[in-house]
């Protein structure tokens, strides 16, 4: 069931991570996955079996950075190439910024209230896993 408020709930973080986890065991790959809420800040977290350690905090980041530009850490990506208007932008709020595929935000409506970030596997298999998380959720 979507949010019923103007933020993710605990219940919403739970389709979403069980969604990446089915894609994530669909592709083969143990994956992380991030879950924060409006403000961003972490909601749920999972780590599958054999999920990289090093992938953690990166999954939390890419969430994280998905709600706090309101876009794709792949969209944002686009933008934060050298000679690009947001080039460096990584190095921002406290270098938990990331750049490369593999967060979204989740929409209510027009309104962002959350986003799921993923970890584990190339950076398109990242994104097809955060984006049948956010695919389950607007279906939900």
């Amino acid at each position: 069931m979507p949010a019923t408020l103007d933020t993710l709930t605990l219940a919403d973080a739970g389709i979403l991570i069980e969604a990446a986890k089915a894609k994530a065991d669909a592709i083969g790959v143990a994956y992380n996955i991030a879950v924060v809420d409006a403000g961003g800040n972490l909601l749920a977290f999972a780590r599958m079996d054999r999920a990289w350690l090093g992938s953690i905090d990166i999954a939390i980041h890419k969430a994280f950075t998905a709600r706090a530009f309101d876009m794709s850490t792949d969209e944002l990506s686009k933008m934060a190439q050298p000679g690009k208007p947001l080039f460096g932008i990584h190095a921002t709020n406290h270098e938990r910024i990331v750049v490369f595929g593999g967060g979204m935000p989740i929409k209510h409506g027009d309104a962002v209230i959350g986003a799921v970030g993923a970890s584990g596997g190339t950076v398109d298999q990242d994104m097809e896993v955060a984006g049948a998380a956010a695919r389950a959720f607007a279906g939900a």
